[in-house]
């Protein structure tokens, strides 16, 4: 069973912007692509950095709390977290890391998302029932976000003359 899912893709914008719209936990429902983060827990930290620690309301179909620990941190070049359930349930729920790298091209930059369940405790649940295609599908809807946060306006064209 395969136990790590990517999606790339190159965005005009740089390492540091997209860096820095990653690392504030406060705007992950800006960028997620499931639909599913509401909002950064009242009093966890907003601007992540190595063994920061988040909580994140979620929902789908019922609301959660997830407890989020950055464990890879690279200023412009790698961040990632190890997420669990908030709680006595995260004992047994949890363990799945999810990993952005940048790499600056010369276009802008590459962005690479991972969904990683290898120490996830529910990995056998999560490589089936159509859960890895939903997730990578999510995962290219928030490189989509990510682009539409950070990339230049395009300039207006102005009409011409006749």
């Amino acid at each position: 069973m395969q136990q790590s899912y990517s999606v790339a893709r190159s965005i005009h914008a740089t390492p540091a912007a997209i860096f820095a719209l990653v690392a504030d936990a406060a705007r992950h429902p800006d960028i997620d692509g499931s639909g599913t983060v509401r909002r950064l827990r009242p009093g966890a930290t907003r601007m992540l950095s190595l063994g920061a620690v988040f909580g994140m309301e979620m929902r789908v179909g019922v609301r959660y709390s997830m407890r989020n620990e950055v464990i890879e941190f690279e200023p412009d070049r790698r961040i990632a977290w190890r997420t669990t359930v908030a709680g006595a349930l995260g004992r047994w729920v949890g363990g799945r890391i999810w990993r952005y790298e940048l790499e600056e091209v010369a276009e802008g930059t590459t962005v690479r998302e991972t969904w990683d369940i290898s120490a996830d405790k529910q990995r056998w649940v999560l490589g089936r029932f159509g859960t890895p295609a939903s997730t990578v599908r999510n995962m290219a809807r928030t490189l989509e976000r990510i682009a539409e946060l950070t990339e230049p306006g395009q300039p207006e064209v102005e009409p011409e003359a006749g």
